[in-house]
């Protein structure tokens, strides 16, 4: 039907887009305060990006992209993920010639995948994200972690553990590879085909498979923690040092693999520990080759991204939302036609002192002005006509209390202005 949004959208109306807009200022000051600087890239990129940088073993590959041919021709696909459009514009734009670590982030960047509606994500969702090019250090994930972290707390959510994981480097990861193969070898067939289809190529995304009979199979798999090489696992004892540090509660979780390719060593998530347990607030990692995999120099980076959608279903669940503002602090009525004009001149000149003013734009009686004003929360009206207007002033009437009284018309914009901002 024309008059419904696709399946898994949703529309951002009037009395929801002040939590939006909290939600981003909330996220520019967090990363800001660590030094990030914000990116924005395009909503679609060429295919051939996400299937080298993503990895066409990833069920964001395999199932969930949202791909065309545009009239050229060329294959193209809404974002699935923020972090390889991300890299590509490091690369493309060379900001890896500029002082390093290079800190972005974006926000409110839109996400397609192809999957269906869950809670908290939806076909098109918005993502938070901060990506850090150029440190190599543990740091760079203890920040990230640290930033996100007071970034929720901060809002007032509860009952947070970052859990946190390392899936090692080119080095050892082959030997964890064969390890995983040797134990899954005599029981693969009993998988399902995609993971079948993964043995081979990149057994470790078997450990990402949501069929309860390949779960129940890899349960008992060898933990790839126990093959890191000795810099994987002096990297990994860093971080947690780091997080212990910061007061961050934290657990290793052997079993966090991500569903992107292209991460190496640390990998973490933020797990709701009670009311919704186990929900996935967020993810993030180490990546590397991903640089260097997508044509740029040999560059260390780590990153997450976080959906907006999921943060303020949160919120809503712990009943930490913010208050809806009123949309209009003084709404200025006419007290005929005649009126019409100073009233809507005097709006305007509340504007320019910053108040949220409005007037009549409906034709309505001085009885309907009343009702309007009451509906949209005003909490003065300012008349304009009569006795008053003649006499130089205009009446204001306070909305809660009733009591009205008289401004000189040459000087009320400014009272008006300073008694809003008390």
């Amino acid at each position: 039907m024309l008059t419904q949004a696709p399946k898994g959208t949703r529309d951002m109306l009037p009395q929801d887009a002040y939590l939006w807009q909290w939600i981003e200022q909330k996220e520019r000051e967090a990363a800001k305060l660590a030094g990030y600087r914000e990116i924005r890239t395009p909503v679609f990129e060429h295919t051939e990006l996400f299937l080298r940088g993503v990895g066409d073993t990833t069920d964001i590959v395999q199932k969930e992209m949202y791909t065309f041919k545009d009239k050229g021709d060329r294959s193209i696909t809404l974002k699935p993920e923020g972090t390889a459009g991300a890299v590509r514009a490091f690369i493309e734009n060379h900001l890896f010639q500029e002082a390093l670590p290079c800190k972005v982030y974006y926000l409110n960047a839109p996400i397609f995948r192809y999957e269906n509606p869950q809670s908290g994500r939806l076909r098109e969702h918005h993502q938070f994200g901060m990506e850090c090019f150029g440190g190599k250090e543990p740091t760079v994930e203890a920040e990230l972690i640290s930033t996100l972290y007071g970034f929720l707390t901060g809002l007032g959510l509860k009952n947070l553990c970052v859990h946190i994981n390392s899936i090692g480097c080119p080095e050892c990861r082959p030997k964890y590879h064969q390890a995983l193969k040797n134990y899954l070898g005599e029981r693969i067939h009993e998988m399902c085909e995609t993971c079948q289809g993964r043995f081979e190529k990149n057994p470790l995304r078997i450990l990402d498979c949501k069929e309860e009979k390949c779960k129940a199979i890899v349960k008992d798999a060898p933990l790839i923690l126990d093959c890191l090489c000795d810099e994987c696992r002096e990297h990994f004892e860093q971080l947690q040092a780091l997080l212990t540090a910061q007061g961050i509660p934290f657990q290793i979780d052997p079993h966090i693999v991500r569903g992107l390719d292209y991460y190496t060593k640390t990998v973490f998530e933020i797990i709701m520990q009670a009311g919704r347990e186990g929900l996935a607030l967020c993810g993030g990692g180490r990546y590397d080759g991903l640089v260097e995999q997508l044509g740029g120099p040999a560059t260390p980076a780590a990153g997450f991204g976080i959906g907006a959608e999921r943060i303020l279903m949160e919120l809503r669940n712990q009943n930490l939302l913010p208050e809806m503002p009123s949309v209009t602090d003084v709404y200025v009525a006419n007290l005929g036609a005649d009126m019409k004009i100073p009233a809507f001149t005097f709006a305007q000149g509340l504007r320019t002192k910053g108040v949220k003013a409005d007037s009549d734009l409906a034709g309505r009686s001085l009885k309907a002005q009343f009702k309007f004003a009451d509906k949209i929360g005003a909490k003065y009206i300012v008349i304009v006509g009569g006795d008053e207007y003649a006499r130089g002033t205009v009446k204001l009437r306070n909305m809660e209390s009733k009591e009205e009284k008289e401004l000189p018309l040459d000087s009320a914009a400014e009272e008006i202005s300073a008694m809003i901002q008390k």
